[in-house]
């Protein structure tokens, strides 16, 4: 913590009081920064352990701020510390507003915060790839269904390698079934890859405080290019997240096939956070799982 107080207060050319962790992740942690006065800056530091990834997420979120209409957090710079542990820090403005997930009163509010979400969505939503697939680091012409089966087999292969013990046998067992009916799932598949911001959950869009207004969506995830379905499937968990999916299905309908996928997506975003070290969700996970055995042999 003094280590990150001392670099930032030397690259921003002013004291730095005290720094405070925010939010904490395993491969990412937000600071807000505060001056001799102890005011808070009107920036935040989002420190990365992983190599290369402050430069991806600077790069979506600058791709995200020109082609879309919704607010995303400046990036003011990237600073790359050589100091140990080795580390990078992203330093972006800082956005103040309550996340979708804390309960509205109103519900003429409620509708037309749906609306804006769904307008900001589709702003991206509307620019095509081109035949581009995946990560913002490393696009490929490929289909959808063929770059989601080879990543559906890396984090298989990375497993078997691990040897997780939170995962239980019958978890593998739903695995493997799933891993086998990749094809059948996506039997027919044919929606365009599309601009997305790669991690939309509630906590991830802001409103503003007073007027209840769409304000911001942050921390987006790294992949690119992707079909609407990859985007909407977070929503899926919640009854509030619910209503915004379906506000957003009336304006622009997925394929039929996104009832089943939607927990295909969800049962090995959980896998990847036991490969990559990320807190792993028994619960979320064994929802997936159980509402995907219907569609699967």
């Amino acid at each position: 913590m003094e280590l990150l107080r001392s670099e930032l207060a030397l690259v921003l050319g002013e004291p730095i009081s005290r720094v405070e962790c925010i939010s904490q992740q395993p491969y990412a942690s937000l600071y807000t920064l505060y001056d001799d006065g102890g005011h808070a800056l009107p920036l935040v530091a989002r420190y990365f352990r992983v190599q290369g990834a402050a430069a991806q997420e600077a790069h979506k979120l600058s791709i995200l701020a020109r082609e879309g209409k919704v607010r995303v957090p400046i990036v003011y710079g990237l600073v790359i510390s050589q100091q140990m542990p080795r580390h990078e820090v992203l330093l972006i403005e800082r956005i103040s507003g309550f996340p979708l997930d804390i309960p509205m009163r109103a519900p003429d509010r409620w509708r037309q915060l749906r609306e804006q979400v769904v307008a900001g969505l589709l702003s991206w939503h509307r620019i095509e790839s081109k035949g581009l697939v995946g990560n913002v680091d490393s696009t490929q012409q490929n289909s959808w269904p063929a770059w989601y089966a080879q990543r559906i087999e890396v984090l298989w292969a990375s497993l078997n390698y691990m040897r997780p013990t939170r995962l239980k046998m019958e978890d593998r067992q739903i695995l493997f079934r799933s891993r086998a009916c990749v094809g059948a799932l996506f039997a027919g598949f044919n929606d365009p890859c599309v601009l997305v911001h790669g991690n939309l959950t509630l906590n991830n869009m802001l409103r503003e405080a007073s007027s209840d207004r769409l304000l911001a969506m942050v921390n987006p995830g790294p992949v690119q290019w992707a079909p609407r379905e990859f985007e909407l499937y977070p929503l899926c968990e919640t009854g509030t997240g619910d209503e915004v999916l379906g506000e957003y299905l009336q304006s622009a309908p997925v394929a039929e096939g996104f009832a089943a996928r939607r927990w295909l997506y969800i049962l090995w975003e959980e896998a990847a956070h036991l490969v990559h070290r990320e807190p792993f969700d028994s619960a979320r996970f064994r929802l997936a799982a159980d509402s995907l055995l219907p569609w699967i042999p």
